[in-house]
């Protein structure tokens, strides 16, 4: 398989260093600018939820994917559309169609918004929120786009359209850019249309949910310009820099909601009505309050800067372990995928908890480290590196354990804070 059949197989895989690169030159024109559009533990969390993302799909691609071939072989069109100009822009058409309704739908019912909540719960907006991604959206969206393989749409054909439609919606995830042209701002999903998207301002709720395209949100009448300033968030914050955790409270505290209803109607009700249905006995329709950038509260909590450090080092180490282990999943058994794949998550988790200040997070630091020793090592059993690459490890390990022991006594769950009062222009924590 050459590098362009293997690109469109996985254009986001091969485009992740263009993402670093376009986020670095974002820094750096924030820095110079003075917009402080980044802080480091909401950045740090944003981008673990894209790795866990990528490492989860590998083993839901197999399904997802799975499903739209399977469905194609029973296509009465099988092999009859040609990939011309006008197939492609058809099939483009169609994917940002269906992303339409599943990204409307995933933010009018209360389950699917647990499968999306996730890119909205950061309260900064910058290009790292592009890749802030729920795990598990893929388990949901596939199926609205089955009805393209019935049409007759080649999966492969599918599959690189559909990576092409998420890449262009990188870029829209900044300040930087403001209103573009009107022929642009009309036809296409631009920064300005998808701030409003994230928006949390009650105007801005449930607005401009377009991929590519901006027309149809103006066709079904979910359209709204940007107008007064966005703040960025949900209406109920998940208070998180866990990433496992904010993948998954949201869904924990609808199931636990909808169990405390006395009525199965209202217990259906809330899993499938709008986020924020509630019968009158649980205090009724929870409706969005207006906000302000002055008024608004972002979470934030206060880490030593040599935690940030620490942080960062492992996080750095973590990055390009992860895209070598995105190129070369097929090599390994399922067995050691799945552990591999384990292995990262707790490494995010853990940064997370250094993030929040955890008690848990000294020891179990020390069990991660271990386990990714011995990883190593398996990984590299026969090879001639394989006593300096261990023996590195350790160093790293021990190091690892004596720089976070320095701070150990600042690992209590006390020293959370819940969140604060932060005006836009304020250095809420210094990287």
């Amino acid at each position: 398989m050459d590098f362009l059949e293997q690109f469109l197989h996985n254009p986001i895989k091969y485009s992740i260093p263009v993402f670093f690169l376009l986020i670095g030159i974002e820094l750096l024109v924030d820095r110079r600018r003075k917009l402080h559009l980044y802080r480091f533990n909401d950045a740090i969390t944003n981008l673990s939820c894209g790795i866990g993302q990528q490492v989860i799909g590998i083993f839901m691609k197999v399904f997802t994917v799975g499903a739209y071939a399977w469905l194609y072989e029973f296509s009465p069109f099988k092999g009859q559309i040609p990939t011309t100009w006008w197939s492609v822009l058809l099939l483009f058409i169609g994917v940002d169609f269906f992303y339409y309704w599943f990204h409307r739908l995933a933010h009018e019912i209360a389950v699917l918004w647990g499968s999306h909540v996730v890119h909205h719960q950061s309260e900064e907006y910058n290009l790292t929120v592009a890749v802030r991604q729920a795990w598990l959206q893929g388990a949901f969206s596939w199926v609205f786009y089955l009805p393209l393989a019935l049409l007759g749409f080649e999966p492969l054909l599918f599959v690189s359209i559909a990576g092409f439609q998420t890449l262009y919606q990188f870029w829209i995830h900044t300040k930087t850019i403001g209103k573009l042209p009107a022929p642009i701002e009309f036809i296409f999903n631009t920064p300005s249309h998808h701030r409003v998207h994230h928006g949390v301002n009650p105007k801005y709720i449930d607005r401009n949910h377009g991929g590519t395209l901006i027309i149809f949100d103006r066709m079904f009448g979910t359209f709204q310009a940007e107008e007064e300033k966005v703040v960025y968030g949900i209406t109920k914050p998940a208070n998180s820099w866990n990433p496992l955790w904010v993948n998954f409270e949201y869904w924990l505290g609808l199931f636990k909601d909808a169990l405390t209803a006395d009525r199965w109607s209202d217990k259906a009700r809330i899993l499938f009505k709008q986020p924020g249905w509630y019968p009158d006995a649980l205090g009724g329709v929870q409706q969005p309050k207006e906000v302000t950038p002055e008024t608004f509260h972002k979470y934030n909590t206060r880490t030593p800067r040599g935690l940030n450090r620490y942080v960062l080092l492992h996080f750095a180490l973590l990055l390009p372990a992860t895209i070598a282990f995105l190129f070369k999943f097929k090599d390994f058994s399922f067995g050691m995928n799945v552990g591999l794949t384990g292995l990262i998550i707790f490494t995010l988790v853990n940064l997370g908890g250094i993030l929040e200040g955890k008690r848990w997070v000294f020891t179990m630091e020390i069990v991660r480290l271990l386990a990714l020793t011995s990883a190593i090592g398996m990984l590299m059993q026969g090879n001639p590196l394989f006593l300096p690459a261990v023996f590195t490890l350790l160093l790293l390990v021990i190091a690892s354990v004596i720089w976070l022991g320095r701070y150990r006594w600042m690992l209590t769950d006390r020293q959370e804070k819940p969140g604060r009062l932060v005006g836009e222009k304020e250095r809420v924590q210094k990287s």
